[in-house]
Formats: C-alpha cells, structure tokens, sequence
C-alpha cells in the first residue's frame, strides 16, 4: 500500500517547457485513458451530473445569470476533478496496475497533507469568482426583463449584454489563469513529493511566469477543449476531462528532473 512517506522530499529540478513536450504530453495522455479508463470515466461522469445539476438548479430558481456564472467558472474546477487521473498516470508510470480502490486509498491518504490547503484556496477563489459574476451580472443586467436563456437570450446582444459578458470575460480569465497557475505544476506535485503546499505554489507560479508562452498556450488548449466539451450537454467531458487530466500529469512528469 502505497503511503507519502515514500515520497521524495523536495521540490524537484525542472526542465523547461517545449510544445514538443505538450504533444508528447496529449499522446501519453490518451494511451493512459484507453489503459486505465475507470476512474476517469468516473470523474468525468460525476461531472456531467454536477454540471446538469446546476442547468437544473438555474432553470427551477428562473436566475439565468448562474448558470453564465457557472459555465464560465466550471473550467475552474477542472483540476480538482482530475485529481484522480494525476494518480492513475503517476502509478502507471511507476509500471504499477492502477486501480479505482488504490488510487481511492492515495487520495484519502492525503486529507491529513498538503492537498486540503490547496484545494480550499482553489475553492474559495471558485465561490469568490460566482460572487464577482453575479455583482457583473447584476451590475449590467440587473434590471433587464430575463427569465431564462432560452426566451431572453436577445438580452445577451444587448449594449449592456456585450458590456456584461466583455467584462465578465476578462475578470473569468484572469481567475483561470491565476488558478492554472497555481496548480498546473503545484497539484501533480503534491502528489508526487512530499512538500508543502506554499513551495508547490510558488514553484507552478515560477513555471508559467518564465515560460508564458508556453505555458498560457496550453491553458487556453485546456479552456477551449473543456468549452467545447461542454457544449452538447457536457457530455464532452467524458473524453476531454480525463485524456486533459493524464496529459497535465504528464506535463510536469516531462519537466520533472529526478
């Protein structure tokens, strides 16, 4: 049984990012979806219900401005969700079986390490981006006749719709890329060795700010894939979310200098 103190302690040495490196990455990925399937398939169908879940809490309150919030801050969740496959890749690397009760065990085993802090800053800025949209929303569009999407989408094309969304765009992807920042080298790396939190967070910031171009452009990969994946009723996700998932594992596997 697999425990953290089997971990490296440390932050490792790591190699500059390449778009060679991001394509390997997606292919590793995949092989590792086909390879092992279920867990991602279970991470991914978790959250499709999350994401029905919230069409369905919006059309019964009649606030269309949440579900706007909540499409637009789903992505933001995308890394938390795919905890699971960081695991299923880091195990298969290691020429282990994964399994959904191993990679369960290894997840459980971290509540009492450096993942829970993590992961609460990663919540609350999440809550905090649904409490600035609804401010945006309420700000342009509060007192605009809307009930849902589908009979009031005009409003949307509106001068204070386009204002709306311009605005809302621009706070939304400033979230997206101080959270990418944060975890996209900082999560696996939790996983991975036995280190605080601060020091991953530092260090995945320290990675995206020495390498922005490389390092945005797989962000905004990431943000247009799990967009388009969520358009025919996130149903997409049942293949974007985990192959996203490996391949972000191995990512910072390929940077990582052992």
């Amino acid at each position: 049984m697999y425990t953290p103190n089997q971990r490296i302690h440390g932050a490792p040495a790591l190699r500059t990012p390449t778009p060679q490196l991001l394509r390997a990455a997606l292919a590793a990925g995949w092989r590792d979806y086909r390879a092992a399937p279920a867990f991602g398939l279970l991470a991914a169908v978790l959250s499709i219900v999350a994401g029905w879940g919230m069409i369905a809490l919006t059309a019964w309150a009649g606030h269309t401005f949440w579900l706007v919030v909540g499409v637009f801050g789903f992505p933001l969740a995308a890394p938390f969700a795919a905890l699971g496959t960081y695991e299923v890749s880091r195990q298969r690397g290691l020429g282990e079986v994964p399994t959904i009760r191993h990679v369960a065990s290894v997840l459980w085993a971290e509540r009492a390490g450096q993942l829970p802090p993590l992961s609460a800053l990663m919540m609350f800025m999440l809550l905090f981006w649904f409490f600035l949209g609804h401010m945006i929303f309420a700000l342009f569009l509060g007192l605009k006749p809307m009930t849902n999407i589908m009979s009031s989408a005009e409003v949307f094309l509106s001068a204070d719709g386009l204002m709306m969304l311009g605005l809302g765009s621009i706070v939304g992807a400033g979230f997206a890329t101080l959270l990418f920042s944060i975890c996209v080298i900082g999560l696996p790396m939790l996983l991975d060795r036995e280190v605080d939190y601060v020091t991953a967070l530092i260090t995945s910031v320290g990675v995206v700010q020495a390498n922005p171009v490389v390092m945005l452009g797989w962000a905004v990969f990431i943000a247009v894939m799990l967009f388009l994946a969520m358009l025919p009723a996130f149903l997409g996700l049942v293949v974007v979310l985990p192959w996203l998932g490996h391949a972000s594992w191995h990512v910072y596997a390929a940077m990582r200098i052992d």
